[in-house]
């Protein structure tokens, strides 16, 4: 039975020669990402703005405007109103009952469920989730802060275990794949929650796994091939771990699939982030982060001092 091989043995793309082309699309796209979250914002959850978020379910797609002049008749505040996945379900954001009765949440859901029960025949409550703004803030905090420091460990990683071009590399790609996913959120207006920051340092996970697989056979490369020029070598490392970058990244995508299609509108956001992430991230460490080495000068022969003695003097190679 012949083995399934999506990449050919032979294959010698050439990806360095466009790598002006794929640094103006990236920084493009970053440039684009950090504007749409600038303009438009994150629509942040209740996790991060706290408040209470009510789900309601109706029978056909609700007139928003109608809904939200429903709820605001009540008096709880202005709600925040968005439709899921499909559009007959919508999550309503309240602030917090400013009322010290530990039942005032409840009453107020009861009375938002009640309303919109009388309203539209057919509509019916899903789940509630309630979150303080002393809790709220203190996760954004945190969440920034976590993606942060897996960024910077991350970098300081790649630094000392090869040269700090790579570390450099590497953290240019990984804050690309970040501000991609940013920026899909605030295109989308999809709910930003504490599950999408777990998806981020999931993302940041996958990227970095890749682009350290690359990274060790580029440093391979280096000491058994020194006369060769660092594009042809960079060419070469990527299109040998070719094959197992592209098998990865399509069986995450299958799981992923599967989950956006069975996995209900909990985890539908997550979800997406995952999948675009997977594609960012295998894009930024084949085209970003492996051709970003060549602009900061990096040369081949590098710590001659711990190179690796099996390595026979005489394997040098000229050309791919």
């Amino acid at each position: 039975m012949r083995l399934l091989k999506i990449i050919p043995d032979n294959t010698n793309i050439g990806f360095v020669r466009i790598r002006h082309i794929a640094f103006a699309i990236t920084a493009a796209l970053t440039l684009g990402a950090i504007a749409l979250v600038g303009l438009h914002g994150l629509n942040l959850g209740v996790d991060f703005v706290g408040g209470v978020s009510i789900e309601e379910k109706f029978e056909s797609p609700p007139a928003l405007d109608k809904v939200r002049s429903t709820v605001s008749h009540l008096g709880y505040g202005e709600p925040a109103l968005q439709q899921l996945g499909g559009a007959n379900t919508v999550t309503i954001r309240l602030p917090v009952p400013a009322s010290s009765d530990a039942d005032a949440t409840n009453k107020m859901v009861e009375a938002v469920k009640a309303t919109l029960a009388a309203k539209f025949p057919g509509a019916t409550f899903s789940n509630y989730t309630t979150v303080s703004g002393k809790v709220s803030g203190e996760l954004v905090q945190n969440g920034a802060l976590a993606v942060l420091l897996a960024i910077v460990g991350i970098a300081i990683f790649s630094w000392l275990r090869y040269e700090w071009q790579f570390g450099v590399s590497t953290a240019v790609a990984i804050l690309h794949d970040v501000l991609m996913t940013l920026g899909f959120f605030a295109l989308t207006q999809l709910v930003f929650d504490l599950n999408i920051v777990a998806a981020v340092l999931t993302i940041i996970g996958y990227s970095i796994n890749d682009k350290m697989v690359i990274d060790d056979r580029i440093r391979e490369n280096m000491r058994k091939y020194r006369k060769m020029g660092m594009s042809e070598l960079i060419d070469l490392s990527v299109n040998e771990t070719l094959p197992r970058t592209v098998m990865t990244s399509l069986t995450i995508m299958l799981a992923l699939a599967s989950l956006l299609i069975f996995g209900g509108e909990v985890l539908r956001g997550f979800t997406a982030a995952m999948m675009l992430g997977i594609v960012v991230g295998t894009y930024s460490s084949i085209y970003v982060s492996s051709s970003l080495l060549i602009t900061l000068g990096l040369k081949p022969g590098f710590r001659p001092e711990k190179e690796d003695k099996s390595i026979a003097s005489g394997a040098e190679r000229v050309g791919p």
